[in-house]
């Protein structure tokens, strides 16, 4: 029921590519009921593989390993994996015809590193072999070894193809799994973590987590066991009762997003929208349009980021950018009125700000946000001082503009400071 993950390839261990592939494998592996006891990633590195592959023989009861399986000279695994097991290196003939047709069909020549790939150590089962995706895997010493590709794609369509369902079938009954992840967002991370802390005793035996995920904090609930009526009935009332403590702060569920939801709630209100960005530069009317259906309530949006646009194409006035500045109280409201009256929509939402690095003055410094929202009972406007880079900057603004409709939507009081 227990085994590990070893990713290899240098573009991991310098940072250059992220491990999602253990990421992935992790994940699929614990919601089936397997547990992953240790996860490696090293480069591409003969000593480090093989002590890698040592090590894991000796404490799990199987291994999935990915990366390092093509044509390129740093694509060692196979030469790697045969020494660590002290097996010869042998020709698999499928394998190598699979490569030939490959190569033939696109009008290329065979070459010695395309036949490097149909060699693997002696006792191989290759996973897949008519296919033009595949791997190995292999038993030593009462241990399943997967081998995989290192291409994400590739990866994961073996494994949840083949590997999983053989590692599931080798193991007969597993316990159930029931996960599930509840997001936040308007409560600073110090504060979640007091909460936590709350919420840790009132949970019998569900595994908690906390993950920051910026701008959101998510927290995990995972439970284990045999009966999973009784799984789903417990997750059910943890659920509630971890998103009673967290109050409207707690906004989704699971895969669930801020614009999901708020979706969601412009159609059963049967509202429209629209939105004039300026510091955003359109990631609200991005986020927004990412959700299908979204045509129904978003009719669309402005990107005013001049004084002249926001003037000319949104009527804010030339008195109140003179008097007040393009990022102010006044101009966010006004930007709101304005892209409602243009577009003819229900609901404006504005936001205005400085995303820095420059821009900023002692008395508005990089990250004063203002955020406009005009509904039929009026006109709100509220003030922001985010921290971090230009980037950062932009996507906790568009957060909390969503977050600031959801809040309008569902009937919760707003929030003046993050």
């Amino acid at each position: 029921m227990y085994g590990e993950i070893i990713t290899i390839g240098n573009e991991l261990t310098s940072g250059r590519t992220r491990d999602l592939n253990a990421w992935y494998a992790a994940g699929r592996l614990t919601a089936s009921g397997l547990r992953v006891v240790r996860i490696t990633s090293v480069g591409d590195d003969k000593i480090k593989v093989t002590e890698a592959l040592a090590s894991a023989l000796s404490s799990s009861r199987f291994v999935i390993v990915t990366g390092g399986l093509g044509s390129t000279d740093d694509d060692v695994t196979c030469g790697i994996a045969a020494q660590a097991l002290e097996r010869p290196l042998c020709l698999d003939k499928t394998t190598l015809e699979a490569i030939r047709a490959y190569v033939e069909l696109r009008g290329r020549k065979m070459t010695p590193s395309l036949e490097k790939m149909a060699w693997m150590p002696e006792g191989s089962r290759i996973i897949n072999p008519r296919a033009g995706v595949c791997g190995f895997s292999l038993m030593e010493k009462g241990v399943s070894i997967y081998f995989l590709p290192g291409v994400p794609e590739q990866m994961r369509y073996l494994m949840d193809n083949f590997v999983l369902p053989e590692i599931i079938s080798q193991y007969g009954n597993l316990p159930s799994i029931v996960q599930r992840t509840i997001k936040v967002f308007g409560i600073p991370e110090p504060a979640i973590a007091e909460l936590f802390k709350q919420i840790k005793g009132r949970c019998g035996d569900a595994l908690l987590g906390f993950y920051p995920q910026f701008p959101e904090n998510h927290i995990t609930i995972t439970l284990r066991g045999d009966d999973k009526p009784f799984l789903l009935t417990e997750m059910e009332r943890i659920t509630k009762g971890i998103e009673d403590l967290l109050g409207p702060s707690a906004f989704a569920r699971d895969a669930d997003n801020m614009e999901d939801v708020v979706g969601r709630l412009l159609v059963r209100a049967g509202l429209t929208l629209s939105t004039a960005e300026s510091c955003t530069g359109g990631l609200i009317g991005h986020r927004i349009t990412n959700v299908s259906g979204s045509s129904s309530y978003f009719l669309g949006g402005v990107v005013a980021y001049s004084n002249d646009a926001k003037s000319r194409l949104l009527g804010v006035s030339n008195d109140t950018l003179a008097s007040y500045g393009a990022v102010s109280d006044q101009s966010a409201g006004e930007m709101a009125g304005g892209v409602c009256r243009v577009i003819k929509s229900d609901i404006g939402l504005s936001v205005t700000g400085i995303a820095g690095p420059r821009g900023g003055t002692e008395e508005k410094p990089v990250g004063t946000v203002y955020i406009g929202i005009c509904t039929r009972s009026g006109t709100r406007s509220f003030k922001f001082l985010f921290r971090g880079k230009r980037e950062q900057i932009k996507i906790i603004t568009a957060t909390a503009a969503l977050d600031i409709l959801r809040r309008y939507l569902s009937g919760y009081p707003f929030i003046s400071c993050l």
